[in-house]
């Protein structure tokens, strides 16, 4: 309401008192009724000065929010001054209320465990013919186990960037970072940034978290090749095309401190990442997805331990460059007419991997050096079916091939295989079968079979059962 709203009101109030003045028969009663009339157009004035000192509020707030248009100027701002307010003036109303959860992050928690019957020792477990990594191979342990506890923060920070924070807690009381890394959100053309820590881009199974795998473990590929995910602690560029099929392009680089690589004594990034996937309609029921992937990264003194052929325990120790090639591939098939209720996927990975440097020999006597080169692959195959909304069935076969590994302290005839009984070449297998129930989207129970000759002339026979429960936000899996 405006000042000439308020006049008009005014005079529509004097017209309707007057006729009474001319029926009044004193002067006190004239007298009466202008002290009326200017009550009230006392109180109207202060009404109208307190609902334009709201318009004010008002109108600067918004001026105050609204974004800038593109190539635009800021909202102009009322120069006119305010009347003041009255004492007796109703005060403006206050701004609405924000949530103080409005700045809270999302927040996932996965449960898992496992039962677990192995027919083999896990503590005498490895790969025949490669070097074991740090950690994340084999089995786990014998019986009951509370696996991995996975607890997820993830929330958008401005308009530019989102955050995410993945901590894993062991049965072992140990907490460790999987992931903490920010995400750019405002870049054109289909470009976006990561850094940080995270699972690297490689492959396809990769970046996938162990709660969303389709089997309990990890292909022996994997554990052979990465010691398990492998995680990149550096930035990662994408670039997804304006295409109609599905099409991007990744780089990465880091500090390379994740098996196969190590941590070097130097400024700078170590190694690079380079991966791209392609994918896909057939038709309105098949759906594909493939892509190629090189990683290269540098080690200094990336050790392991093993027994020579004295039984004594040695310490070896390489350096030099890794340098691994990946293919991976993915066809699901799912019926027209309920795709939720049924579906088969297929899903393989090869890997290549060569490395050359020198190795070094740490035993009792004096140290050995000599030189080191080697060309190893594996891959895996799996197929998974659900028959039933609920019910899924899978199977997966492993195949790794050492190689011919070239050991220089072995050719020049200073040590024989049996000084390296971890590296004697072989093609180690596994053959796995698995069987899950969904009870809902947050809950999965299921039983896997495999026969596992990882070693030589030892077949493990591992039986597992396993649970997993999602708690809170669940962003959803990957493709």
């Amino acid at each position: 309401m405006g000042r000439r709203s308020a006049c008009l009101s005014v005079v529509a109030c004097a017209a309707t008192i007057l006729p009474a003045v001319g029926e009044a028969s004193s002067d006190a009663d004239v007298a009466g009724l202008r002290a009326e009339i200017a009550a009230l157009k006392t109180d109207y004035a202060a009404r109208v000065s307190a609902l334009e000192v709201r318009i004010d509020q008002l109108e600067a707030s918004s001026a105050a929010t609204t974004p800038l248009a593109a190539g635009g100027a800021p909202p102009s701002t009322p120069t006119d001054v305010a009347a003041p307010v009255p004492a007796d003036a109703p005060p403006p109303a206050p701004p609405p209320a924000k949530s103080a959860s409005a700045f809270n992050p999302a927040i996932s928690v996965i449960l898992t465990g496992n039962y677990a019957n192995l027919s083999q020792d896990p503590a005498d477990y490895y790969i025949a013919g490669f070097v074991p990594p740090p950690e994340g191979v084999g089995p786990g342990d014998r019986s009951f186990n509370l696996g991995e506890s996975e607890i997820t923060l993830a929330a958008s920070i401005d308009p530019y960037f989102t955050g995410t924070l993945t901590a894993a807690i062991t049965s072992d009381n140990e907490i460790s970072v999987e992931e903490a890394y920010f995400r750019t959100t405002a870049l054109s053309n289909g470009f976006s940034v990561k850094g940080g820590q995270f699972f690297s881009g490689l492959g396809y199974l990769n970046e996938v978290h162990a709660h969303a795998w389709d089997f309990i473990d990890q292909p022996l590929v994997y554990q052979a090749f990465f010691g398990g995910q492998m995680a990149q602690v550096g930035l990662q560029a994408k670039w997804l095309a304006p295409t109609d099929f599905f099409l991007e392009f990744g780089a990465e680089t880091g500090n390379g401190e994740n098996f196969p690589g190590t941590r070097l004594a130097r400024n700078g990034a170590n190694g690079e990442t380079l991966f791209a996937h392609v994918g896909s309609d057939i038709g309105d029921t098949l759906t594909w997805r493939g892509g190629v992937s090189w990683v290269n990264l540098d080690a200094e003194d990336r050790s392991f331990q093993e027994p020579n052929a004295l039984g004594e325990e040695v310490t070896n120790a390489f350096t030099g460059s890794s340098e691994t090639w990946i293919a991976d591939a993915e066809l699901k098939w799912s019926p027209l007419d309920n795709p939720r209720r049924q579906y088969l996927k297929l899903q393989g990975e090869y890997m290549y991997r060569t490395e050359d440097g020198d190795l070094s020999y740490a035993g009792i006597g004096p140290t050995l050096d000599g030189s080191y080169r080697s060309r190893q692959s594996g891959w895996y195959l799996q197929g998974v079916y659900q028959f039933l909304p609920r019910w899924r069935v899978g199977a997966r076969y492993d195949s790794l091939d050492s190689g011919d590994t070239n050991i220089g302290l072995i050719q020049s005839g200073q040590l024989t295989w049996q000084d390296f009984p971890l590296l004697i070449p072989a093609t180690p297998t596994r053959t796995t079968l698995m069987v899950d129930w969904s009870l809902s989207e947050f809950s999965r129970l299921r039983a896997q079979y495999a026969w596992d000759d990882a070693a030589p002339g030892l077949t493990d026979e591992q039986f597992f059962l396993q649970y997993i429960y999602a708690l809170g936000a669940h962003g959803a899996h990957k493709f």
